[in-house]
């Protein structure tokens, strides 16, 4: 089964791929099919495979010899690391289902945000359209109060921020917001400042090799992926420490 998942993760990834390339410039990301940016050759099924045609081809094209950029396979074996791993905590559950979902649409924002500094509404539309079908099926009431509210705070908390910094984009705030709504308001709190935590940290860092400036723009939605994925493997125990420290 661990196998199954992990190709599961495979195959979804490549198609993550396209999603990221199509989506920012309004491409469909059913038609046309899948060809190289630079000869334009319609790719066959050998090509598709994931990791395996681009280990076979060296990272090139077949037709061109064009090189193939690393972030193909990189999307591939993450999402399937996260997909494996989501596995081993949930086992087939609806929570897997659910959290699966969330981190194949997190790995698509993260890298539109990095390559174009933007975060697509059509991504959070569909983020907050499934949610809603799994409130549905699942605890409606319960889920879509609790949904509901951390969306309101999600979305508020970064909204505030942005009207008196000017520090956060608009995509950000709606991320934040589908985000609320997904994992309900206690875990949205976490996610924010979790967010804030990375988000410096990794600045710094950024700042220290000298890869980015100290006024460069660095984009945010990675930090909030991250965040949000440390808070579905361990946000329970975080809050429940947490909340255990603050009694004490």
């Amino acid at each position: 089964m661990r196998f199954i998942i992990f190709t599961l993760g495979l195959l979804i990834g490549s198609f993550l791929n396209v999603c990221i390339y199509r989506i920012p410039i309004g491409k469909s990301i059913a038609y046309p099919p899948s060809h190289c940016p630079k000869c334009r050759a319609n790719l066959k099924p050998i090509d598709l495979i994931p990791l395996i045609s681009f280990l076979w081809t060296r990272g090139r094209c077949r037709y061109c010899s064009n090189k193939i950029s690393m972030k193909y396979p990189l999307v591939e074996i993450l999402n399937a690391v996260i997909y494996l791993t989501l596995y081993l905590k949930f086992s087939l559950s609806i929570l897997f289902v659910k959290y699966s979902i969330l981190s194949s649409i997190l790995i698509v924002v993260s890298f539109i945000d990095i390559e174009r500094e933007i975060i697509p509404d059509e991504i959070v539309i569909f983020g907050l359209i499934y949610s809603f079908v799994l409130h549905t099926l699942y605890n409606f009431k319960g889920n879509l109060l609790n949904g509901t509210i951390g969306l309101v705070i999600g979305g508020g908390i970064f909204l505030i921020i942005a009207l008196a910094t000017n520090a956060m984009g608009g995509g950000d705030i709606k991320l934040m917001g589908m985000l609320g709504f997904i994992l309900g308001y206690k875990n949205i709190i976490l996610v924010t400042f979790l967010s804030f935590i990375i988000g410096a940290v990794v600045s710094l860092v950024l700042i220290a090799l000298k890869i980015k400036g100290r006024k460069d723009f660095i984009p945010f939605g990675p930090f909030i992926a991250m965040a949000t994925l440390v808070t579905v493997y361990y946000g329970s125990e975080i809050i429940s420490w947490y909340l255990t420290k603050l009694i004490i």
